[in-house]
């Protein structure tokens, strides 16, 4: 029987992970729709730097540094905890090691978007190593790997604070460093729109984000039989949709018009407030918690752009301030310690103090490292090639190649009269060929 368990679990969490691991699918579509046509495949490419450069870097150092043991409670140090290490509920030591691979993978991919249209390749390469095998595993220790924090007792069940807080406000800093893109911002401070170049595309990328998160929160029992398992699963879709829905409700007040962008990150911001309470809170509390988050996050991104820190996709509002927002509501909500439901403010001073350290640790490391990048190999492209567009000035294609529906010379100079000036040099070049 035990054996019989030990399978089932294992395929659980085998599944859990393929479901996290197809988000950063999500992900690539949710960006390639957000950002400017030019800068579509750079975006995706971005995508597949943390599913390579990110997920090794995780399991040849990081979960090293996150799972290792534990030295102090600051963070682990057996290195070789990939074949060795123990893990909940007699899981096979290959399927965990997958499974958080999986949850380092989303780290980066939160910066990704943060940090669009401008940050050079060669960097966001470094940025994603550096962010998966040394910073993500040291606070996520302190969170997960029976660090200090979890030694306290802050509760994160499946990362509001370990993966989206600190991932959060290290793309804040990311961008910081970076600066906005050009035209962004003018001298009153007014911001210009930047028209995203596919809504469909988001959509469906974030329709992908959605399911992948049944993995994401669901799988982190690890225990397929785990008879919370549909509770929490329930309650990650309750606070999506609640969190869309209010995001609906508020752009429809505020603005006269239903913005599908803000439609698309209230549904996200309502799954990064759920994630740490998701096993800890009900069903009507996750419908609360998704609402204010859809508000939230529209009021995060007007601080943002007040601050005058360009964040194309709006990542830092969603994953950053939703991810500090969920994390403190478990110490509100929680039915077992929540002030809610037992009046002791014990748990939350608890959550408000850990979610704080995530956030600091991840904006101030990513700060450093943003500027060690910039002093020595850049972190910005030129100005001339942000102008003309990542996709061909870093990968050599464009996105949209829109010379397959063309066959004669003339209809693709037509084509390229519709771009602008340094998009056009590209595409007639390509024709000549």
């Amino acid at each position: 029987m035990d054996n019989v368990v030990i399978g089932l679990n294992t395929v659980w969490v085998v599944l859990a992970a393929a479901m996290i691991v197809f988000m950063e699918g999500g992900f690539s579509l949710l960006e390639a729709g957000l950002v400017r046509t030019k800068n579509a495949v750079n975006v995706t490419m971005k995508i597949f730097v943390d599913l390579t450069f990110g997920a090794l870097a995780f399991y040849l150092v990081g979960f090293a540094f996150m799972f290792g043991g534990d030295w102090s409670g600051v963070l682990g140090i057996d290195f070789s905890a990939t074949s060795t290490g123990v893990t909940p509920n007699q899981l096979p030591i290959s399927a965990f090691v997958l499974f958080q691979i999986a949850f380092a993978m989303a780290v980066a991919s939160i910066i990704s978007g943060a940090v669009a249209e401008r940050m050079k390749f060669s960097a966001y390469i470094v940025t994603v190593m550096v962010v998966c095998g040394i910073l993500y595993p040291i606070s996520g220790h302190w969170i997960w790997g029976g660090g200090w924090l979890q030694q306290l007792g802050m509760k994160d069940f499946a990362g509001s604070a370990a993966i989206h807080a600190m991932g959060g406000f290290a793309a804040f800093a990311l961008a910081m460093v970076l600066g906005p893109r050009k035209n962004r911002f003018n001298k009153d401070g007014s911001v210009n729109v930047f028209a995203p170049s596919n809504i469909p595309l988001a959509s469906a990328g974030a329709f992908i984000l959605w399911f992948g998160w049944f993995g994401f929160n669901a799988g982190s029992t690890l225990n397929a039989l785990d008879s919370n398992l549909s509770h929490i699963a329930l309650n990650t879709f309750l606070a999506a949709a609640s969190g869309g829905a209010s995001a609906v409700l508020y752009t429809m007040a505020r603005f006269k018009v239903a913005d599908p962008s803000m439609a698309i990150n209230g549904s996200l911001a309502g799954l990064v407030a759920i994630t740490a309470g998701c096993a800890y809170v009900g069903p009507k509390s996750a419908i609360l918690i998704g609402f204010i988050a859809g508000v939230l996050v529209i009021l995060a991104t007007g601080w943002v752009d007040k601050m005058k820190v360009d964040d194309p996709v709006g990542a830092v509002a969603v994953h950053g301030f939703n991810g500090a927002f969920g994390t403190i509501a478990v110490g509100l909500f929680d039915t077992q310690q929540g002030l809610f439901f037992t009046g002791s403010s014990k748990l939350l001073m608890v959550q408000i103090a850990g979610v704080l350290v995530a956030c600091v640790w991840g904006f101030v490391t990513a700060y450093g490292l943003g500027i060690l990048i910039k002093k020595s190999i850049g972190i910005r492209v030129t100005a001339s090639q942000e102008e003309e567009g990542l996709d061909v000035i870093a990968h050599g294609i464009p996105a949209y190649n829109e010379l397959e529906r063309f066959s004669d010379t003339g209809a693709v100079e037509y084509f390229a009269a519709s771009l602008e000036p340094t998009q056009q040099k590209p595409i007639l070049q390509m024709q000549n060929k």
